[in-house]
């Protein structure tokens, strides 16, 4: 109701006016400065009680966002404002309810935690906190300076336009859909976390005051909530005007290091939508491709393979501007390195594997992504801005798309580390119960006068021997399936699973049998002993 108002009898009435995309319509922006806000304290929200919110926010006189605010020094923190909130706020009360309020914010001075739907002891609440030296929480207040290191909340999440942009162009209600894309009809609300509004907001207007032509590497870790960032993104850049009111981008494609479309992303995009027919999935044909980018589709979505069509095509039109966003701007997992992967695991013989293993004195190395090597052919194309997103970028993913520092180094345009979305509980710390094996043994050289020794060859060889060697094998994945049959087996409702990790196909090819062959033992074994 708030983006587009409501009809009754007859009559339409806005209930907000947002910040125009140009500024050519005197109108609208008159009417984008008379929207009126408040900010509400102590608000008693039921007849029931006498209890009442600490704080609430309000656009022209609709709450759009509550919180409840501790300080440390009365012995209450963050915790005990979202405990406050599961437990002693009712979700029945109409406050409360699922769409009423946008968001309900849990504040002290040094975190913040925000959620978007209140359902008691199960309410989730998600960090809203800028990282502290590349961890969890907020960086202090310089001694300098007064406040506290939450003051963005207000000082900038919270200001007038901030606010109108949430509204008009982040939160988002979106359907729930299982894996084969059908509605499950569950909704929920996504408010964006911190990195996301913060990222999008600086790539937003770094393209609007220096236009087409650049490149941006965003190294955003498993757990940042990738897909939807990339949306935020893709929608706004396809909306975005320069100081001069001209559209900074004619079109917006989207690719995926995936041979199939992925259907996350493409949900994604698709419900983010608030114009039907904005955005076009490519997931057929290359012509298809072609055409949807020189009718000027305002949003493609399409699959890495087809980035030499979109290479092609962005040369030979000059006269149009893009903005090209890759999600995974790294190694494809569809190349050569990959198939012979798959070659070697499935080796008809164990001496097929290990002729090829041999063939090659170092590792191999993994070939660079379609896109690296295009981008490299082709060079910078002034009609054309790059957005790459990956969660481990390369020496040569940071030297082509990275920002280049006064040191000669190079660094992401904006990071959410791993730490980062480890301490925030967005994805788990596989080293956390690390334990680390260590081999010895002795080798003698007979000869002391041969000349054929060469130290680094003979360490490369012998240490290759006694890792292939079948008990050093057995051994290892004997420690590895007690482990997990041990201790890990019954975790997550008892399908917990593991996985062992070798340093080459030749290794992987060498477990295999040895680590079923002791997982069938260690099953019969407990069969036995139930």
């Amino acid at each position: 109701m708030l983006r587009n108002g409501l009809k009754d009898s007859g009559c339409k009435f806005r209930l907000a006016y947002f910040r125009p995309a140009s500024g050519l319509n005197e109108e609208t922006r008159r009417l984008h400065a008379a929207n009126l806000f408040a900010v509400v304290r102590q608000v008693h929200y039921s007849t029931k009680n006498e209890k009442s919110l600490d704080l609430v926010l309000c656009l022209n006189g609709i709450p759009i966002f509550t919180a409840e605010l501790k300080n440390p020094l009365t012995g209450q923190t963050v915790e005990d404002a979202s405990r406050q909130y599961k437990t002693d706020r009712d979700p029945r009360e109409p406050l409360f309810r699922y769409g009423r309020c946008l968001a309900h914010f849990a504040v002290d001075p040094e975190l913040v935690y925000v959620t978007t739907h209140l359902r008691g002891a199960k309410t989730r609440f998600l960090p809203f906190n800028r990282g502290k030296y590349g961890g969890a929480g907020n960086p202090p207040v310089p001694p300098t300076q007064k406040g506290y290191a939450t003051g963005y909340l207000w000082g900038e999440t919270w200001s007038r336009d901030s606010v109108l942009d949430l509204v008009r162009q982040f939160i988002h209600e979106v359907e729930e859909e299982d894996e084969k894309g059908r509605k499950t009809g569950k909704r929920f609300l996504i408010f964006p976390r911190y990195q996301q509004l913060d990222c999008v907001r600086k790539l937003v207007a770094d393209a609007r005051a220096r236009g087409a032509g650049q490149r941006y590497l965003i190294q955003h870790s498993a757990g940042s909530g990738k897909s939807f960032t990339i949306a935020w993104l893709a929608h706004q850049l396809a909306t975005l005007h320069d100081a001069s009111d001209r559209r900074v981008f004619d079109s917006i494609v989207v690719i995926t290091d995936r041979r199939v479309l992925d259907r996350q992303l493409q949900t994604t995009m698709r419900q983010f939508e608030q114009t039907l027919g904005v955005v076009e999935n490519i997931d057929t044909t290359s012509r298809q491709l072609k055409e949807a980018l020189e009718a000027g589709k305002t949003i493609i979505v399409t699959t890495l393979q087809k980035f030499p069509v979109i290479a092609k095509e962005i040369r030979e039109l000059p006269g149009r501007r893009f903005a090209l966003i890759v999600d995974e701007a790294h190694s494809s997992q569809s190349g050569e390195s990959t198939k012979s992967l798959k070659a070697a695991l499935s080796s008809g013989s164990l001496e097929a594997a290990e002729a090829e293993e041999a063939g090659a004195a170092t590792p191999e190395e993994e070939l660079e992504s379609v896109v690296l090597a295009e981008m490299e052919k082709r060079g910078r194309l002034p009609n054309l801005s790059t957005f790459a997103f990956t969660a481990t970028p390369k020496p040569k993913t940071l030297e082509l798309f990275g920002t280049k520092r006064a040191d000669g180094t190079f660094a992401p345009f904006h990071l959410y580390s791993m730490r980062q979305a480890i301490e925030e509980g967005f994805i788990l710390d596989v080293l956390t119960n690390y334990t680390a094996y260590k081999a010895y043994w002795r080798l003698l050289k007979k000869v002391e006068d041969d000349p054929r020794y060469d130290r680094r060859k003979a360490e490369y060889l012998l240490k290759s021997f006694v890792e292939l060697h079948p008990h050093a094998i057995g051994e290892k994945v004997k420690v590895c399936v007690e482990h997990f049959a041990a201790t890990v087996q019954g975790e997550i409702g008892g399908k917990a699973k593991a996985m062992i990790v070798t340093r080459s196909r030749l290794h992987a090819v060498r477990y295999t049998p040895a680590a079923a062959g002791e997982l069938a033992h260690a099953v019969l074994e407990a069969v036995e002993g139930a």
